[in-house]
């Protein structure tokens, strides 16, 4: 199929299409990783409109119950929602479980939502690597609001806020005091807080945590600009959702959105070209004739790792400033 036809079907919101494009720019494929740069091409007129919502927190804050709720309520308010929820992947095997839409169940059944799971692939920072890409494709599908939900593992959470228009953390009571949530980076980002799970016996503790995240944001604040909110909330009895939304609405509304869009643009031509020149760099024939000897000397003892960045690089450096019918006749070719 051409990117033309693929791209026809992704502006029919059918969504049969839109999970063969997704799976078009996730494939590491040469020849496929062509095709998705012009269906992107193509596409990108048609995304932008969407409000992009990143959801993050620690695993078992219930990240998937309250995507579910609040989709839900926003596709019966009239909205389309998307979904890109992201799966770590396995450090043996690379594989991935992708069982997010099985506690996602009334969104994932829904006809104006879209969920689609994506493993990580050893990619660091919460997000898959085609993450970005996948947001143009449910935008130019006419999904006006778009969840990106991390993994879910930690500090390092941190990339998906430089791809979203707002940034929501999830917390939950008694999950660490105020120094530790100071400590994490990611509180430095969030747009939105929320502590999760406050029904039952918890919504004291879930309150007093609110208290200590919001005491924390106040040492951290810069005394300009938005101010933090921090909100409690469950998912699970549907309370307190809606303020949750209002928020991140708000927060929207009183954003620069173009500006922190272009931001963000040049940020993910960074990112792609540093991608790009160490893809380049681990597949150039010199390199690759010189790690397998690299590397045993490495496990020897008789070259230290920094020794042996330098000798890779002495070999791409060699082979890059030939001359290039020169190094068309070399053993390892260009």
């Amino acid at each position: 199929m051409t990117p033309e036809t693929i791209a026809a079907g992704v502006r029919s919101r059918i969504p049969a299409w839109v999970a063969r494009a997704i799976t078009l720019v996730e494939s590491t494929r040469a020849d496929h990783q062509i095709r998705a740069q012009e269906l992107l091409a193509l596409l990108t007129p048609d995304a932008g409109r969407s409000h992009r919502i990143g959801i993050s927190g620690v695993p078992g804050v219930g990240k998937s119950t309250f995507i579910d709720t609040l989709g839900s309520d926003l596709t019966a308010a009239g909205h389309r929602v998307a979904v890109l929820a992201v799966d770590p992947s396995s450090v043996r095997t690379g594989g991935s479980i992708l069982g997010d839409k099985t506690r996602m169940a009334r969104l994932a059944a829904d006809p104006a939502a879209y969920v689609r799971p994506s493993p990580t692939s050893g990619t660091l920072g919460g997000v898959a690597k085609t993450t970005r890409e996948a947001i143009v494709v449910v935008e130019a599908a006419g999904y006006d609001v778009v969840i990106v939900e991390t993994v879910g593992v930690g500090q390092s959470e941190t990339t998906v806020a430089g791809m979203v228009d707002t940034f929501l953390f999830l917390a939950l009571a008694r999950a660490g005091d105020q120094l530790q949530g100071i400590k994490k980076g990611i509180l430095e980002l969030a747009d939105v807080i929320a502590v999760n799970k406050a029904d039952g016996p918890h919504v004291v503790e879930a309150k007093r945590a609110a208290r200590d995240l919001s005491g924390a944001l106040r040492m951290l604040d810069d005394g300009g600009g938005w101010v933090t909110p921090v909100l409690t909330c469950s998912a699970l009895e549907e309370t307190g959702v809606d303020e949750v939304w209002a928020q991140l609405a708000a927060h929207r509304a009183q954003t620069d959105i173009a500006g922190r869009r272009r931001a963000q643009q040049a940020d993910w031509m960074w990112a792609m070209a540093r991608q790009a020149v160490l893809t380049r760099f681990e597949t150039h024939p010199a390199v690759r004739a010189t790690a397998g000897d690299v590397r045993q000397r490495v496990l020897d003892g008789s070259l230290t790792p920094a020794q042996a960045v330098q000798e890779l690089l002495a070999s791409y450096d060699r082979a890059s400033a030939l001359p290039q019918a020169t190094r068309g006749s070399l053993p390892f070719g260009a």
